[in-house]
């Protein structure tokens, strides 16, 4: 094949032949075809046809530092020049992986003081199952082999965290879940009968917690995983106080509590961790995603001392722990993801997101009035729309109507990039970075897509 550059409809011919995408149907991406990116600059993308657009979803709840920051090119350019690789095995380490090693014990809750490096949230998810299993086994308690998580929680694709994943698609034709993975109610104080009355929801949580152990039985369950807020299931935003209440619970209920920051993490809710907002110490935490904002792949798994300590003092002397990949602790991804720790702290980024969240919240507010919003939900900037077809009862819409579908081919026209979930839930996630003047010109092309759609008379038709 030829070095030149490939005409757009070259691309999505090749594109439509070879290339499996993430989470797609398959056939039906074969007929529509990609829509081909070619550059990105501050929150802004440009496909390969020209036409512009409004990223307000930070690419995949990751580009927290905005496209383009010349200074993560130079740190990725240098550590690949200097030294492109080091393995973590047989005693080999990197500076840069030993700094952020560092550095993450440094940012995170107190308890978390061992970091191990993945190539992002899944990869992370899954170590923790695995260290989870051998923490119990360690402690001569093999018997808590079941783990609790959301439901509509999302912790990754992996074979087994697609599992603790509770949402269908991940499941369907995959022989999941496990019989080991359990689920309770998610805390949406929208679709939660008790959701008017933030304490009322956060004891219903604790309540279904403890049914969910002493059904299982406590001598059988290792963990309790959830996300601050819930990101893939439609950003669902539990009331203030509901993470600590949980954490609280799992020490009662003698199971490891795990928190899954990687969407929350780094500044997407305000502080650096979402459970900086209630003084949370869970016992692992899981991240990647704004760890490199996206730049490159990485992830890590935090855990803290009694854990890590009870895996290596449980080992026979001089016997690995038999868990690692190639990848591990790569020099230029922790080289990456040093800068862009830096940039959130020294470059304003962090600061910037805090002080202009007041207008992602005030715009995502003044649509409720709008006839197919139902909720406007929002911490820092991270955020949802929920349409329905009627907002006295809350009911969603028809998906014979394919909303979702018609969402996004408006928002693309319209120039703007949001997150279309199948159940009517508009996903909203723009980089740290934005300006008061982009979040005006993301709400006139939101306002602007929702008419859009509204104006089809089969979806007036569905509004009661």
């Amino acid at each position: 094949m030829s070095s030149s550059r490939l005409s757009p409809d070259a691309l999505a011919a090749l594109d439509r032949a070879h290339l499996v995408h993430p989470v797609s149907a398959w056939r039906q991406h074969e007929e529509r075809g990609p829509m081909v990116l070619a550059s990105g600059r501050g929150a802004w993308l440009t496909d390969v046809r020209g036409h512009e657009l409004l990223d307000a979803f930070a690419g995949l709840w990751c580009v927290n530092i905005g496209y383009g920051q010349e200074s993560v090119v130079q740190a990725a350019t240098a550590q690949l020049r200097n030294l492109p690789y080091a393995t973590g095995y047989f005693g080999f380490s990197s500076e840069p992986a030993i700094r952020l090693a560092a550095k993450l014990a440094d940012i995170t809750p107190r308890s978390l003081t061992r970091a191990y490096l993945t190539l992002g949230g899944s990869e992370a998810v899954d170590a923790a199952v695995r260290l989870i299993v051998q923490y119990w086994n360690a402690l001569g308690r093999p018997t808590k082999k079941h783990f609790i998580s959301l439901e509509r929680g999302y912790h990754g694709s992996s074979s087994t965290g697609a599992g603790l994943t509770a949402l269908p698609v991940f499941h369907r034709g995959f022989d999941l879940p496990l019989p080991t993975q359990h689920y309770i109610p998610s805390p949406n104080p929208y679709r939660h009968p008790q959701g008017g009355d933030a304490q009322a929801l956060i004891a219903a949580s604790v309540d279904a917690l403890r049914a969910k152990v002493a059904e299982l039985g406590a001598e059988n369950v290792a963990a309790f995983f959830c996300e601050p807020i819930q990101g893939s299931g439609g950003v669902i935003v539990p009331p203030a106080g509901w993470l600590k209440a949980m954490r609280e619970a799992t020490r009662e209920l003698d199971i490891l509590f795990v928190v899954d920051e990687v969407i929350t993490g780094f500044g997407r809710t305000g502080p650096m961790f979402a459970c900086a907002a209630e003084d949370v110490e869970p016992d692992l935490m899981t991240m990647a995603k704004g760890l490199t904002a996206g730049y490159v792949p990485l992830g890590a798994l935090m855990l803290s001392e009694p854990v890590y300590a009870a895996i290596a003092d449980a080992a026979p002397a001089g016997t690995p722990i038999g868990h690692g990949a190639t990848y591990s602790a790569h020099p230029v991804a922790a080289a990456v993801a040093l800068e862009v720790l830096r940039l959130y702290e020294e470059g304003g980024v962090l600061s910037n997101g805090q002080r202009v969240a007041r207008h992602f919240a005030a715009g995502l507010d003044a649509l409720r009035e709008h006839p197919l919003v139902g909720d406007a939900r929002h911490r820092g900037l991270l955020g949802a729309l929920e349409l329905v077809s009627d907002k006295a009862s809350k009911r969603g819409f028809d998906a014979a109507l394919a909303l979702p579908d018609r969402l996004f081919a408006a928002a693309y026209r319209n120039g703007v990039i949001f997150r279309c979930f199948g159940d009517g839930i508009l996903g909203f996630a723009p980089a740290l970075t934005f300006t008061e003047a982009e979040f005006e010109q993301l709400f006139v092309r939101l306002r602007r897509t929702l008419d859009d759609v509204l104006s089809a008379p089969e979806v007036r038709a569905a509004l009661t």
